[in-house]
């Protein structure tokens, strides 16, 4: 955990210490520590709390807005059969965008003290303390922040009447991805797909982290040539 003239010390708050490693930050946090105690990233513990999210509060909070925007679309005068199919495309969607974040923004290379340290922040900690169990799900504060563009993105391409449905079926394909992620990193499937998905997850995290990007499905890393190897899947966790 040195880089250069730099020690990132554990016991002391990270996010702050993390930019100094500079063009090392990127191999040292690809080398995880596995513990499910998760480490301090405030001094503040009022940000500190805002790092910390239980997976249960993502479907406690996101589900009835979902309800909310299916019920919508339907008081607007869609059939339920409509608003079922735009569940289907919006989760499908979702899929795509999940892929899109994991591969191009999670993994995007920096070596500035900023860009390390927004990095971190977004994805690196998962790929330092890959067990955190309190830092797995995006916390709900800023995937509020994320709806309103995501909102405005589909208005651009739907109606008044299949934005809310189009919204709710791509907030699902969210809670699903988020409830999916936690429990490929801490439960224990017996059986398939899940336990399929569980051992190509860890697999991203522990063999080849340039590999693998879908969660809650591989059909993209097939469709963009991201698949690992199958050496590698066989020999993962």
């Amino acid at each position: 955990m040195v880089a250069a003239a730099f020690t990132v010390d554990l016991d002391k708050p990270l996010v702050f210490q993390v930019g100094h490693l500079e063009e090392q930050y990127q191999e040292w946090v690809h080398q995880p520590i596995v513990s499910k105690e998760g480490p301090r990233f405030f001094e503040n513990d009022v940000l500190e709390f805002l790092t910390r999210t239980k997976w249960w509060a993502v479907p406690l909070i996101w589900l009835p807005v979902v309800y909310w925007c299916l019920s919508t679309s339907i008081q607007m005068g869609r059939t339920i059969t409509e608003v079922a199919m735009m569940v289907v495309f919006g989760i499908f969607l979702w899929t795509l965008i999940e892929y899109v974040l994991h591969r191009f923004l999670f993994h995007i290379k920096t070596k500035s003290y900023w860009g390390n340290t927004a990095h971190y922040l977004l994805h690196g900690c998962h790929h330092k303390h890959p067990m955190d169990g309190l830092r797995l799900v995006f916390p709900p504060a800023a995937a509020a922040i994320l709806c309103f563009p995501f909102w405005n993105l589909i208005k651009l391409f739907s109606t008044p009447s299949t934005t809310p449905g189009l919204f709710g079926g791509g907030l699902l394909g969210y809670v699903i991805y988020d409830c999916t992620h936690y429990y490929l990193h801490h439960g224990q499937p017996s059986s398939d797909p899940a336990k399929h998905l569980k051992k190509y997850h860890l697999n991203h995290h522990f063999r080849i982290q340039t590999k693998g990007f879908g969660i809650t499905s591989t059909l993209w890393d097939h469709v963009f040539g991201t698949l690992p190897s199958t050496k590698a899947a066989d020999k993962s966790i």
